[in-house]
């Protein structure tokens, strides 16, 4: 696939690092302002680094939009005179929506959101996509693409808004978890490296047996949990304290700042 990743800061070089190792690419273009900040992909066959949006989008197919909200539609204005009915184009732009990218490019495009996570560049994101009527001729390839990254899954634009906060924000709040039990595990005993090794791969464990084996998380749980136990204490003491409460309203927090980031760009 001829793929060109506009915008290449955090998230879309983890885009191309999962796009590499997982050799999902015929050529690549990576675009930045100022090159020296992915000049680590410099040396990779047929990688591209350009501060030119526009030939980037003439050599390319499938064009990967991973920049801010406020530069998007200067953008799409620019490269719009170089778009063919070919080109795929695959929105991560938090908040913008599939009818403002219809209303610069024109409706007769193929246009995707994407919502990824950091994961990519390991392999592991859960990327949630969604399309307008045209673009729906082109989803598997946007699946073909995430899947080989992670997984991906096909929602309706509406819920796209939530799937940011559960899945890309997420990232961060899984983090500040794994972080938590690195922490007791340190004061209870464990140097800082073993720690966050227990910490780490105890999560994997978890999400893996879930994914295995299909089951609610509390079926797990009450694998665990026995009568009188040291295990349903501290579940409970976690409760009392507000852990899952927290969770719960922090997500909403940040669902609720998207919704006035949309609100702004409108």
């Amino acid at each position: 696939m001829k793929i060109a990743i506009i915008g290449t800061g955090n998230l879309g070089k983890s885009i191309a690092k999962g796009l590499i190792a997982n050799n999902a690419i015929t050529t690549l273009y990576l675009t930045k302002r100022a090159l020296e900040g992915i000049s680590e992909f410099e040396g990779y066959k047929n990688v591209t680094l350009t501060t030119d949006n526009n030939e980037a989008v003439q050599k390319s197919d499938i064009l990967i939009f991973a920049i801010q909200p406020s530069h998007f539609e200067e953008i799409l204005i620019s490269i719009a005179p170089f778009l063919t009915e070919n080109h795929v184009l695959i929105s991560t732009v938090t908040g913008f929506t599939i009818a403002k990218i219809e209303s610069i490019v024109g409706e007769n495009q193929f246009i995707i959101r994407a919502m990824p996570n950091t994961a990519i560049a390991v392999g592991k994101s859960m990327t949630c996509l969604c399309s307008n009527t045209k673009g729906e001729k082109r989803i598997k390839v946007a699946e073909a693409i995430f899947n080989r990254l992670g997984h991906s899954l096909c929602i309706p634009e509406t819920q796209m808004q939530a799937a940011t906060v559960v899945c890309a924000s997420g990232i961060a709040f899984w983090m500040r978890l794994i972080r938590a039990t690195t922490q007791a595990a340190i004061q209870l005993g464990f140097d800082a490296k073993e720690a966050q090794e227990l910490a780490m791969y105890t999560s994997e464990g978890a999400a893996n047996l879930l994914i295995t084996n299909g089951n609610h998380p509390e079926e797990e749980i009450d694998r665990v949990t026995t009568p009188k136990g040291c295990t349903i204490e501290g579940l409970n003491e976690m409760e009392h304290k507000g852990l899952s409460s927290s969770l719960i309203q922090g997500m909403i927090a940040s669902f609720n700042k998207i919704s006035t980031i949309k609100e702004e760009q409108i």
